[in-house]
């Protein structure tokens, strides 16, 4: 059989995170057969920011290659304005569509795992007591069988050095 991945950007989210701020945030659906991957299938919740800090990551690594642009940041971005959404979830999916660096921790973890930014960076960096794999593993976002698997917390006493 032939090897694929497939990654799907969809379902916007507006998220309230106080009283004056708010972010949107997108359900990444990753489907693979890939040896590359350790699940075969997977959904996350991604926001710009993520998608920033993904790109700055796989740029340091990235030495000779150039990295597809992620779509311009948006003061005014809109959920209501159907064309900006449109056009930003198209952007992030033609960004993660690139085959570039798949061998690459952090690509795994912004994938198939719900950490932070914070925890993904420690956990490529191996400055955790969990590896990349077990991170993925336990990923209350991952599918199998239709079934979502158990949410597991890692504590916030891991984030310290």
């Amino acid at each position: 059989m032939q090897e694929f991945i497939s990654i799907g950007v969809r379902d916007p989210r507006l998220l309230k995170d106080d009283l004056w701020h708010t972010h949107v945030d997108y359900e990444i659906c990753l489907q693979t057969n890939s040896m590359c991957f350790r699940k075969k299938s997977s959904c996350v919740r991604r926001r710009y920011s993520e998608f920033v800090w993904l790109r700055h990551s796989l740029e340091q690594n990235a030495l000779i290659m150039e990295l597809p642009k992620l779509p311009p940041w948006n003061p005014f971005f809109s959920l209501k304005n159907a064309e900006q959404v449109v056009q930003r979830m198209k952007g992030f999916q033609e960004f993660l569509e690139r085959p570039f660096l798949l061998s690459d921790s952090r690509l795994h973890l912004f994938l198939q795992s719900d950490l932070s930014i914070t925890r993904m960076s420690r956990c490529a960096l191996g400055k955790t007591k969990y590896t990349v794999a077990e991170a993925i593993q336990r990923s209350s976002s991952g599918y199998v069988s239709g079934l979502l698997y158990k949410s597991f917390l890692i504590s916030d006493a891991e984030l310290t050095p």
